[in-house]
């Protein structure tokens, strides 16, 4: 048996060798596809998680935290996959145009700059999307005269339901 044994290290010492210089075969890339929010009929949900303003009250903040919204938005998305800043603002703010955006792989990071009654707010928004579901943090915080009155946080979940109507 020991004989056998000796016979073949010649053999895979000459292998091993012939391996060393060689490159292994590159893998063949492969290109993600792109997740993009599909533009249509979404209903969001918000959760208030965080109310603050200079004058809360335990039981005002207690209050807005059981408060959760459902609203139904026709959001646009536009060729590179961001949708309509209005439609994921809210009722927080109108007008809005995105401040900064990063919109990748699923993945969106952005802040918002709206009007809001007789100030403007800043909404700032973090979370994961799929064609057809998000979910969103925001925060946002409303100011009037260059002084904060207000800042909410929301956990913010959509689901696409379908077309918008044309109504």
């Amino acid at each position: 048996m020991q004989k056998v044994a000796l016979a073949a290290w010649p053999l895979l010492l000459a292998l091993g060798l012939a391996g060393c210089g060689s490159k292994p075969e590159p893998a063949p890339e492969t290109t993600e596809a792109p997740v993009l929010m599909k533009a249509g009929e979404w209903t969001l949900t918000r959760k208030t998680t965080g109310y603050n303003t200079p004058t809360v009250t335990p039981a005002e903040y207690q209050a807005a935290l059981k408060q959760t919204s459902e609203d139904k938005a026709c959001i646009a998305v536009d060729a590179a996959g961001v949708p309509d800043a209005n439609a994921l603002a809210g009722a927080e703010g109108k007008a809005c145009t995105y401040k900064d955006k990063l919109v990748r792989k699923g993945r969106l990071i952005a802040t918002l700059a709206c009007t809001s009654g007789k100030g403007t707010s800043e909404i700032v928004l973090e979370g994961n999307f799929t064609a057809d579901t998000l979910t969103l943090g925001s925060t946002m915080t409303r100011t009037e005269g260059g002084s904060p009155v207000l800042r909410t946080t929301h956990d913010v979940t959509g689901k696409r339901t379908g077309e918008c109507s044309k109504a």
